[in-house]
């Protein structure tokens, strides 16, 4: 009884969440209704207080929009798109799966999904943007490419599955690269073809609040200030320039730091601004990542999340077509595609040769299914982060994600 009356309030919660409600107080109030059906309040409560800690996410989030803000303080974002924009204007056709690519090969050197959807999106979204390109749509392009990660070998899911295959990371990787890829272009792709068929890729007439007046003359040193951070981050992270690795809020500090170099803004106003971004991340980003930790929660709480994974870990007879679609639906309602993949993989994988599957290509296969579903939910810390930076509500992004994403988990299906 319990599993159906929590259905019922995950498609509540879904028709308030489409009605334009607003997004903390629908994920919070179905959290709450679950866990108190479930005699477990506390649970939920447990789970808002333990997100509101998370250390990386609230240390890449927060330092990057406050960055963010120092660049509009300083200016330095509208010299930046000035200086592209006539770049943008004549590959204007390869815009949406240029971003979407460029974050997915990102996304390989900084494995976080919303760690990346943050320094990426920061640049990618104001510039699609300023290019006349809907902010839903502008945001969706940097979302989709959130899964790249898949192809790092300091993502935890590749050596899980090493140390049940018996194999090293890399020959993992080497096993689900060419799926990775191929549902990488089908996201870029997809994409694209939404945004013409919904007239979202050109013609949007940013409002006043969104940018400012470009400068007529914009300056070449002011333009690469917001490039300085990520450029330091994709260098140290992948290995090329070692001195260089380092945190995303470093990274971001020193790209604050040459702004009040370059630009010589008054030190208190880029301070003052540098604190209200963090300030607003941590309220508008943060607050709807927390609200989803309390939405899960109840899931959990009312047994909804053990009796999805208990479905595909005891019926072998449909074990692929469960590793493939069980870990994306789970991935799409909850927002994470870890829990039903690392659950398969530990529970079912290791008997792959009893269906006829390679253990590797068996967990790699819940693994990527589980990423493209979290890459569609609206609930995923990467999609909050993108919405809020294009200031549209996450669900928009999960509607023109759906096709690319649905195609790219049947494709895979079908690789493995």
């Amino acid at each position: 009884m319990n599993i159906i009356l929590g259905i019922i309030i995950i498609l509540a919660a879904v028709y308030f969440l489409v009605k334009q409600y607003d997004t903390r107080m629908v994920l919070i109030a179905a959290g709450l209704l679950m866990a108190g059906i479930a005699m477990d309040p506390l649970s939920v409560l447990d789970s808002f207080a333990k997100r509101m800690t998370t250390g990386g996410l609230i240390q890449a989030i927060c330092s990057v929009m406050g960055f963010a803000f120092v660049m509009k303080a300083t200016k330095c974002d509208q010299h930046f798109i000035q200086t592209v924009a006539s770049v943008i204007a004549k590959a204007r056709f390869l815009l949406i799966p240029a971003a979407t690519l460029a974050t997915f090969g990102i996304n390989t050197a900084l494995p976080s999904a919303a760690g990346t959807a943050a320094a990426v999106g920061s640049i990618f979204i104001p510039i699609l943007i300023s290019a006349g390109v809907h902010p839903a749509l502008s945001a969706t392009a940097v979302l989709a490419g959130t899964f790249g990660s898949m192809l790092s070998p300091g993502l935890s899911h590749n050596p899980f599955i090493a140390k049940l295959g018996g194999v090293d990371v890399m020959s993992v990787i080497g096993v689900h690269a060419h799926a990775d890829i191929i549902a990488g272009v089908i996201g870029a792709l997809s994409l694209t073809v939404v945004a013409f068929f919904m007239k979202e890729h050109k013609g949007y007439i940013p409002e006043a609040d969104e940018t400012e007046v470009l400068i007529e003359k914009p300056n070449l040193l002011y333009a690469i200030v917001p490039l300085v951070p990520l450029t330091i981050l994709v260098l140290g992270s992948s290995g090329l320039v070692s001195a260089l690795k380092m945190g995303v809020a470093q990274a971001m500090i020193i790209g604050c730091l040459l702004a009040l170099a370059v630009t010589r803004t008054s030190p208190t106003k880029v301070t003052k601004s540098f604190f209200d971004g963090m300030g607003s991340a941590y309220g508008n980003i943060m607050g709807i990542i927390i609200a989803a930790a309390v939405f899960v929660g109840g899931m959990q709480a009312i047994g909804l999340v053990d009796a999805f994974i208990q479905t595909l870990t005891t019926t072998p007879s449909i074990a692929k077509l469960g590793g493939t679609f069980g870990p994306f639906l789970l991935g799409l309602i909850s927002g994470s595609g870890d829990a039903a993949a690392f659950a398969f993989n530990e529970a079912v994988t290791p008997h792959a040769n009893q269906f006829g599957m390679e253990v590797v290509n068996m967990g790699s296969m819940a693994a990527l299914s589980g990423a493209i579903g979290r890459t569609m939910s609206p609930l995923a810390g990467a999609a909050i982060v993108c919405a809020s930076i294009a200031k549209v509500n996450p669900i928009e992004l999960a509607k023109r994600n759906a096709l690319g994403m649905c195609i790219a988990v049947v494709v895979v299906y079908f690789i493995f």
